[in-house]
């Protein structure tokens, strides 16, 4: 930004020495009085934003004009475009030193940079800098550091919110064929999303449920199946900024109704039978008749 302060002098005293010393409401700027009538600020902050104003001085004789203020609003770019790099680059790291750079493709003014694990409450580190990117290092990483990391920026304009990404539901029974009786976990999850992240659970467009995710991730949803339980289920992810369905999931359940029923009539089935094979016996051989008798009152 360059203030210039201008003044009009008589031809015949055109020669006449003169100062400038520019003010940002009353405090003085630069080095105080200068012979240039120009003065450039190479960066201004929004908190810049304020009145202008400038003093024109004659050495000889000692007189000083004074100029009206202006007033200058300096406005602030919200950042955009978060960006997370990961040094040493790769998926799998061995255990040492890891660096996190947070980026952003614009903003200005005091930014705000904080970093996170997905599934941790606490932030692991926080800067405010001018200066873009910001970088965080974790010493001596170890195996249970192993996560999702992502990082969120700030520069008084409100922090940079990503929507929800489509969830992905999974559904975790204990045995391939789900009975009466077993408890079912639905588990759904966004693979992107500020936090916190809302996931609803339906059943037929019906919602069961809902389960919260503070630090991001996915969450579950336990369900006790009964006979009406077989049917389509999704869920839903919801952060403030849009919700997104995941695919339907079908689920199958068989009554364990159906499998008492099943064994009581293959036990009236061998009990009809040993009743035919017990009157077969008794029209052949009386006296073997007597022993099926027998056998059959034991065994029924």
């Amino acid at each position: 930004v360059a203030l210039k302060c201008e003044t009009w002098l008589p031809p015949p005293k055109s020669n006449i020495w003169l100062q400038f010393c520019f003010f940002r409401k009353d405090q003085a700027l630069g080095s105080g009085w200068s012979n240039s009538s120009e003065l450039h600020i190479p960066i201004i902050w929004s908190e810049d934003s304020e009145s202008y104003w400038c003093q024109a001085k004659a050495v000889i004789p000692n007189v000083i004009k004074r100029s009206q203020r202006s007033r200058i609003h300096v406005q602030r770019i919200p950042v955009s475009d978060v960006n997370l790099e990961i040094q040493p680059p790769g998926i799998q790291l061995i255990e040492g030193d890891l660096f996190l750079i947070c980026s952003v493709a614009k903003g200005t003014g005091t930014v705000t940079f904080s970093w996170h694990r997905e599934g941790s409450g606490k932030s692991l580190g926080r800067k405010m800098q001018r200066a873009l990117p910001a970088k965080l290092q974790i010493a001596t990483v170890r195996e249970q550091d192993a996560g999702r990391y992502y990082c969120s920026v700030d520069n008084m304009h409100g922090p940079i919110l990503i929507p929800a990404s489509r969830p992905i539901l999974t559904l975790r029974a204990p045995r391939a064929q789900a009975v009466v009786g077993d408890m079912v976990e639905l588990h759904c999850e966004a693979q992107r999303g500020s936090p916190p992240i809302l996931y609803r659970f339906y059943q037929d467009d019906v919602i069961l449920g809902s389960s919260s995710a503070p630090s991001g991730g996915g969450a579950p949803f336990n369900l006790f199946l009964t006979a009406e339980h077989s049917g389509n289920y999704s869920c839903e992810a919801d952060n403030g900024l849009g919700a997104q369905c995941s695919d339907r999931v079908s689920l199958s359940i068989t009554g364990k109704q159906d499998i008492l029923t099943a064994a009581i009539y293959i036990n009236v089935i061998i009990r009809l039978d040993l009743s035919l094979l017990f009157c077969s016996l008794f029209s052949i051989c009386p006296i073997c008749s007597l022993f099926s008798f027998s056998f059959l009152s034991t065994f029924l």
